[in-house]
């Protein structure tokens, strides 16, 4: 057993940390004096309930036993998804844009949408890992002999646990975020050497309900209508990824310069939030894209290290899901920004404004250290 967590990984996180509260602070000035009259009121709300939480939260995570996690995680995970109901409640409940997804303490809120994505990753890896244990083998085929035995030992389970996830979510109409976690859990899945027509199966009914969600919701098909058609209602539908483009193309290959945006003024919607790539490509050019798209290539080749040299079933499973959670939100957030992808609507990692997700990936990155310190 490993005495020492991977510095590589921590070393990069520190990093990315450092960068994006740096970033936030020269961003956010415009906005915070616009409204609050202090030029630093986003910044102190990121630092003290944001920032400084996940920090907490992370080192918490850092040293859990994972036998603990591993044992509570049903707990966990169901608990989780009762918050997701408590969100329609009178007075703790908040909406905003259309959507009721936010917990009201107050002072500040809480997305538990955000938490469901560590959650479900440490139910799923738990349950597997158990599964597996109980019949001490590594794989599904030596688990279930026969194919009955595999639709309702394996495939029944994960369905119900994805289809009680969905509904929860479809109520607070976060499609985004049900896809994330999804995608996620069905990798997970997959990694677990089920039954590849399993995964088969999902994929094909998840892109049917999808569909179904797009051609029901008229804000989805406008966002795939203006993903296929930029250039239509600029000043209107298609003005947030218009301006997205202004930004990330008025930045050149060496940008403007940190701190120079002219997007920041008003000009692009959630600068601070879902579009905040692109003022860093604004600012940082091409070049600080580059370096930013590979930093979180290395952030996922530490991760799949740390799975890999992972000798338990468990503690391996739930690295394989946060570093590609993490990853694939972060690369279908700059592929939205960037116009490849329709507007998702889902915060960049380590560096959008907010608390609840920076809480959670930095639980995330405290679960990975974690897990390579006891390799």
């Amino acid at each position: 057993m490993n005495k020492h967590f991977d510095y590589s990984l921590f070393f990069l996180i520190i990093i990315l940390a450092i960068f994006s509260f740096l970033f936030f602070a020269s961003l956010s000035t415009p906005a915070s004096y616009q409204r609050f009259g202090d030029a630093n009121y986003y910044l102190f709300h990121q630092l003290f309930f944001a920032l400084l939480p996940a920090v907490i939260f992370g080192f918490v995570a850092y040293k859990i036993s994972l036998k603990f996690l591993k044992k509570w995680a049903p707990l966990l995970v169901l608990l989780n998804i009762a918050t997701l109901f408590l969100v329609f409640l009178p007075k703790i409940g908040s909406s905003a844009g259309g959507a009721t997804r936010w917990l009201d303490f107050g002072g500040f809120t809480v997305q538990p949408s955000e938490f469901l994505k560590i959650s479900a990753i440490l139910y799923l890896s738990a349950w597997i890992a158990s599964k597996l244990s109980e019949n001490k083998t590594n794989n599904w085929k030596a688990a279930t002999k026969k194919g009955y035995h595999n639709i309702i030992y394996i495939f029944v389970p994960f369905v119900v646990f994805l289809g009680v996830i969905g509904a929860a979510l479809y109520l607070q109409s976060d499609a985004s975020t049900l896809g994330i976690i999804a995608i996620t859990l069905l990798v997970l899945y997959f990694s677990a050497k089920t039954p590849i027509w399993h995964t088969l199966l999902v994929l094909f009914s998840g892109l049917t309900i999808l569909l179904l969600l797009i051609k029901f919701e008229p804000y989805r098909l406008d966002r795939w209508l203006i993903f296929l058609h930029p250039n239509v209602d600029p000043l209107g539908k298609g003005f947030q990824l218009r301006q997205s483009l202004i930004s990330l193309g008025s930045g050149g290959v060496f940008g403007k310069g940190l701190g120079l945006s002219v997007q920041k003024f008003g000009f692009l919607p959630q600068a601070m939030g879902d579009s905040i790539f692109a003022i860093i490509g604004e600012e940082l050019g091409i070049f600080g894209c580059a370096i930013l798209i590979i930093t979180f290539i290395l952030f996922f080749w530490r991760g799949v290290k740390i799975a890999k040299d992972s000798n338990d079933k468990f503690p391996k499973m739930v690295a394989v899901g946060i570093v590609f959670w993490i990853t694939f939100q972060a690369f279908l957030n700059m592929a939205s920004v960037a116009g490849i992808f329709p507007i998702m609507g889902i915060p960049l990692p380590f560096f959008s404004y907010g608390g609840s997700h920076l809480v959670v990936e930095m639980i995330g990155v405290g679960l990975l250290l974690n897990i390579s310190k006891n390799t």
